[in-house]
């Protein structure tokens, strides 16, 4: 037994070893370069015993433990800084974060950025956008969807975001409550003032985690992927070879319980917008359409945006125009309340119990 442990201490600690070294070389750079993708390795025994529901968007019926965050340094980039945080609760996904804040800003608001597939982390490393998004003193939050870019690795390549689309959903809109868990752990955010910019596939997330997350307070979803029997059957992301097979019974069965549009009147943000890009075929117009009628815009949160044409996006596309909404509506809420010694509840609150049970 005493060699099994031993073992055991082994392989914890190569994992631990080579995630420094990885993080150390990335932060030399003075422009960031890609990392190797993370291997899944059948020694790893960290994630024994762990479960995770794939039929819900909640962690209620998941039990996700996260190990303790790898941090890379804070990079000092001016009028901001970065920092590189690896995550992790399942076997063989680790998941970076780029956390990009205003200096001179105690406790700013923050914006989780979620793009959607096939995106990478190369946007998340620019210079430019980490300027852009933290210019206004808010901070920057930007990760992957699982299945997708840095997480995607170790499958073959028939399996894909669509080929896997229930765990795709679920497992990254589970991956959006556990990085809230970690960010309100941290201290230096205001997280009574947490919005979500997304798009895509990532739009599709928000609007799942929305529903179970009430910590998300605005969101700005930009052609939200949904309706699936109607989205499989006709957007071109579905390659025709294939679109019989995601066209089944069973395939669609499964991803019935995970669809946007019957999420979307349940999300819990304050406020929200709605850009729809009519011209964009990702997204047929006949769903879009749905996806547009699902929206409550009579209860006074949602606000809609729609494009007709791409010449009609080019003045909120110019500087960081688009972001001046998210940045508004965060701005107009209250912020974190602070006791006498400074603290805020998001700061006394470790463990926030029922509401978020993967922490």
């Amino acid at each position: 037994m005493a060699n099994v442990h031993s073992s055991k201490s082994l392989v914890r600690r190569f994992f631990v070893a080579a995630t420094v070294v990885w993080l150390t070389s990335i932060c030399v750079a003075q422009h960031l370069e890609p990392a190797s993708p993370p291997i899944a390795d059948p020694r790893d025994t960290r994630f024994e015993g762990t479960k995770e529901d794939w039929t819900s968007p909640a962690l209620t019926s998941s039990n996700l433990r996260p190990l303790v965050p790898l941090l890379s340094n804070v990079g000092d980039h001016g009028s901001y800084t970065l920092q590189i945080v690896r995550l992790q609760w399942r076997y063989g996904d680790p998941i970076d974060l780029y956390i990009s804040k205003p200096k001179g800003v105690t406790k700013p608001p923050v914006v989780l950025y979620l793009y959607g597939f096939p995106s990478d982390t190369d946007r998340f490393r620019e210079d430019n956008f980490q300027k852009m998004v933290t210019k206004d003193g808010v901070a920057a939050v930007g990760f992957l969807s699982a299945t997708t870019g840095q997480r995607y690795h170790d499958r073959p390549l028939k399996e894909w975001f669509v080929s896997e689309l229930q765990e795709s959903l679920a497992v990254s809109a589970h991956d959006v409550q556990m990085v809230l868990n970690y960010l309100a752990n941290r201290g230096d955010l205001d997280m009574e003032r947490v919005g979500m910019f997304a798009e895509g596939s990532g739009a599709s997330i928000a609007i799942l985690a929305s529903a179970v997350e009430p910590r998300i307070k605005v969101m700005d979803l930009v052609d939200p992927w949904g309706d699936w029997p109607d989205w499989l059957a006709t957007s071109p992301v579905v390659p025709d070879t294939e679109r019989a097979a995601y066209l089944k019974p069973e395939f669609l069965q499964k991803i019935a319980p995970l669809d946007p549009i019957t999420w979307l009147p349940r999300t819990q943000a304050k406020k929200m917008r709605l850009q729809l890009a009519m011209f964009a075929p990702t997204t047929p117009v006949a769903v879009k359409e749905k996806i547009r009628a699902a929206a409550n815009l009579e209860d006074g949160r949602m606000s809609l945006a729609i494009y007709k044409t791409k010449q009609e996006t080019a003045p909120i596309l110019a500087g960081n125009t688009i972001l001046l909404w998210i940045e508004h509506e965060l701005r107009a809420l209250p912020p974190a309340a602070t006791d006498d010694a400074g603290k805020t509840k998001a700061d006394e609150s470790q463990n926030p119990g029922i509401r978020h049970p993967g922490n």
